[in-house]
């Protein structure tokens, strides 16, 4: 709520005596005066995280996070990416999303492979190649995975001059803004449901409508707002 007052007010979308504030708007949910309901409002409690000593790698598939540069993970430019993979029945043998969350703007790049292997990430991350060319490694200076066997393969878009690192093993915090966004995202591929169901449209469809969303800490512009601008500056050079 806080971000669509602060969305309205940055494009004056109403008139000043027109704007109501985020808790007029959530008494208004509440007492049932909006076509909405509490349970549509976005997950607004935070979740506490806990930051236990990383494990040791157990698998060594590439760069370790620790060697990282410090500016990827401050959120000061942009081109440092999170990516990980959305499941819908844990078995895997199906098609899984593979997410990318760009860090700075938030804008998420959702992939739909066929099964969570290390082949199908790497068509993706072919098919993104095919889709920017030579401006791959502007667009994505970093992308940070976790150590899962569909991941296995990524260090070798680092001959695309993209620096690909991996976190620790059970240290969800490391790339926590791409948890929390895939929690988002399971509103529309909720556990459990084979997303085999689901089309690239889907897919697509569900990015879209996060990506449009105006966010409170991005200055209520939205994810979509800022990627463009973004790729704008990339290919304008």
């Amino acid at each position: 709520m806080d971000a669509c007052c602060g969305y309205a007010k940055l494009h004056r979308l109403f008139e000043p005596s027109e704007m109501v504030c985020s808790r007029t708007l959530y008494n208004w949910v509440w007492a049932n005066l909006l076509p909405l309901k509490v349970m549509d409002l976005p997950d607004a409690l935070r979740r506490k995280v806990s930051k236990s000593k990383p494990h040791a790698h157990k698998k060594k598939y590439g760069r370790s996070i620790s060697d990282r540069p410090s500016v990827a993970g401050l959120r000061i430019e942009e081109g440092h990416w999170e990516g990980d993979a959305v499941v819908g029945k844990r078995s895997g043998k199906e098609a899984v999303i593979l997410t990318l969350l760009e860090k700075k703007t938030e804008n998420c790049l959702p992939l739909r492979i066929r099964n969570r292997t290390s082949q199908a990430v790497m068509e993706a991350m072919w098919a993104l190649r095919a889709e920017f060319g030579d401006n791959l490694s502007r667009v994505f200076q970093t992308i940070t995975v976790d150590n899962g066997g569909e991941f296995a393969d990524s260090a070798k878009v680092e001959e695309w001059s993209t620096q690909v690192f991996f976190a620790h093993p059970c240290t969800s915090w490391e790339s926590a803004q791409n948890e929390r966004h895939n929690g988002l995202f399971r509103a529309f591929f909720p556990k459990g449901v084979s997303i085999a169901q689901y089309s690239e449209e889907d897919v697509r469809s569900a990015a879209d409508e996060l990506n449009g969303r105006p966010r409170r800490k991005l200055g209520c512009r939205t994810p979509e707002e800022l990627s463009e601008a973004f790729l704008a500056s990339v290919f304008a050079v």
